[in-house]
């Protein structure tokens, strides 16, 4: 049988209190677990709605951080601003030939880049 979908993406962040804090809070992601773990905690979370969960692990201290996450935002503008708002330094919105697109890494050095719905 075929793959037909994608649960989760582990993340390297080297706080889960801090990438918590982050995702839930500048990101306004969802927790989707939060059970003990014999590292640590499986913590994930994900946009509301959203079928994928990125795992904020902290017990892999050699992985490198993750770039070219892909995912969508319906006002990039508005999104762009909450960041800002919050320290974090971003790119854009700019236009593309392929759409409009905003860039930014979370604290741990994790690449993202938003696409406009």
């Amino acid at each position: 049988m075929p793959i037909s979908s994608i649960l989760t993406i582990t993340v390297p962040v080297a706080d889960q209190e801090r990438a918590l804090a982050f995702y839930t809070g500048v990101l306004d992601f969802e927790v989707r677990t939060d059970n003990p773990f014999p590292m640590g905690r499986w913590l994930t979370v994900a946009p509301k709605g959203a079928e994928t969960a990125l795992l904020l692990a902290s017990w892999f201290p050699d992985m490198a951080p993750i770039g070219g996450l892909v995912v969508g935002a319906p006002d990039l503008d508005a999104l762009a601003a909450r960041l800002r708002d919050n320290g974090v330094a971003c790119e854009g919105p700019s236009d593309q030939p392929w759409g409009r697109q905003l860039l930014f890494h979370d604290p741990f050095g994790n690449g993202f880049v938003v696409s406009e719905l």
